[in-house]
């Protein structure tokens, strides 16, 4: 982009300029002797020609340039938000290596463009070289024998230095261009992406959420060529219900929840909101309704009151501090230099896994939308920090269709429907205790995930067993 903004800011107005000079000193070359005006413009082609070459190499070199140079900037970023990483595997040397490699890679291919560059200078002088001593013999004899006069040819001597001179700045501003092209080429590939869908004309606000959600017959796929990621999704959640998503990873259970925001675009099916089909309302009134906390919540770097109130406006400071409460956030928040107002860092960095989650659960509760997705929300935290976090999510579900996608399968026990997933596909449904009677695919999960609770356990009691008194003796 700063290519490009240089170019169109400075070069642009000088190729004008130039060119207008370059016009006005070939109509005076023409009006003094046309024959040696045009004899100038016969040769001009061997250096245009070239310069065009030259200047589509510089375009590509320039395009490779910003290839290299994001792949250096993608090394670097990984190495650095990576650092503990390479210390604890002691890659230093490897990591080093690959980008001195990459900056190689990012040197040869500038020095591409840039011999290119330096080239076109030489050449355009060459002409001049080539052509003035053709206009001298010419003009020795057109003098002998009084066709032309002294004074005519040094004017146009001078008419046809004075045009040069243009056509080599030209000629840069050509390069110039050229690379900016090239290095713009992502910023256009990035501008031709498909923007998010956009609503249908005429669409109107959902009203508030009251009565049920319904899949009827859902599909999706990310592209023609591959395959589709669900298939034949039909199930109902009624308001206040909880619904679980359970299925091996891959299975398209997230999938699946982001469709519900709109977040994809179903490819198949319908999907209605208390009768309505979510294609036909405002994507803003739809998202209003939803609140979502992810596994790895993004939090940014503000203080903790603004990342709570994130999207709302005008909130008093009591809904503020009882959402704080109901997400067992409070004490911690107090404990902080500045409280609610203190500054946690880029991504909450400055908080532990457990306090990012319930700093988001208190978005989600103030934000007091109806509709709840809870996507693996405590999967990444540690007992005493998921207990805490379970509690906040148990006052945030009071009173919300809630739709929760969990691998561990001691938490959704007592969720109203759960919906089991393989291969795009809802293979099974019901409740806890409906699907272990069952003994299907939920049953083999349930059993194969307690079984291996019951293997970690021996091997987890087996330090403390070292420690006995007997052992010690």
């Amino acid at each position: 982009m700063e290519r490009a903004r240089l170019v169109l800011s400075d070069y642009l107005a000088d190729i004008f300029q130039k060119g207008f000079t370059f016009l006005v000193f070939v109509g005076v070359m023409v009006y003094l002797n046309w024959k040696m005006a045009l004899g100038a413009a016969v040769l001009l082609p061997l250096v245009v020609l070239p310069v065009n070459k030259f200047g589509g190499k510089i375009r590509r070199s320039s395009e490779n340039s910003q290839t290299r140079l994001g792949d250096l900037s993608q090394i670097l970023q990984e190495t650095v938000s990576g650092n503990r990483v390479v210390k604890a595997f002691g890659m230093e040397e490897f990591e080093t290596k690959k980008f001195r490699e990459a900056a190689r890679r990012l040197l040869r291919e500038n020095m591409r463009w840039v011999r290119a560059a330096a080239a076109t200078g030489p050449l355009m002088d060459l002409l001049g070289a080539i052509i003035i001593p053709l206009l001298l013999l010419y003009a020795r004899d057109e003098i002998k024998h009084g066709l032309m006069t002294s004074g005519v040819f040094l004017a146009f001597i001078y008419a046809m230095f004075n045009s040069y001179m243009p056509i080599k700045r030209i000629g840069y501003i050509y390069q110039q261009f050229q690379a900016a092209l090239g290095a713009s080429t992502k910023v256009f590939a990035y501008l031709d992406q498909p923007e998010e869908v956009s609503e249908v004309p005429g669409a109107k606000p959902l009203p508030p959420f009251s009565r049920e959600i319904i899949f009827e017959n859902v599909g999706f796929a990310y592209d023609r060529e591959s395959g589709a990621v669900l298939e034949r999704i039909q199930f109902q959640a009624r308001c206040g219900e909880v619904i679980a998503l359970v299925g091996s990873s891959g299975a398209g259970k997230t999938t699946l929840v982001n469709l519900l925001p709109r977040f994809y675009e179903a490819t198949g099916g319908d999907i209605r909101i208390d009768g309505v089909n979510i294609r036909d309302v405002t994507i803003k009134s739809l998202r209003e309704q939803i609140a979502m906390v992810t596994q790895e919540n993004i939090l940014f770097y503000d203080t903790v009151w603004n990342n709570i109130c994130y999207g709302l406006t005008n909130v008093s400071k009591e809904r503020v501090i009882g959402a704080a409460q109901a997400a067992l956030a409070e004490d911690f928040i107090l404990a902080l230099p500045k409280g609610f107002h203190t500054v946690i860092g880029e991504r909450g960095t400055r908080l532990s896994g457990g306090q990012r989650q319930r700093i988001a659960i208190a978005r989600a509760i103030l934000k007091d939308s109806p509709i709840l997705i809870l996507d693996e929300a405590t999967s990444e935290l540690d007992a005493e920090s998921e207990l805490y976090v379970q509690k906040a999510l148990a006052n945030l579900m009071v009173g919300r269709t809630t739709f929760v996608i969990a691998h561990r399968l001691a938490t959704i026990r007592r969720a109203d429907k759960i919906l089991v997933l393989e291969d795009g596909q809802i293979r099974e449904s019901g409740t806890h205790n409906e699907l272990l009677a069952r003994s299907g695919i939920y049953a083999r999960l349930h059993d194969l995930q307690f079984a291996e609770d019951d293997m970690l356990t021996p091997a987890q009691a087996a330090p403390a067993d070292l420690e006995s008194p007997q052992n010690r003796s």
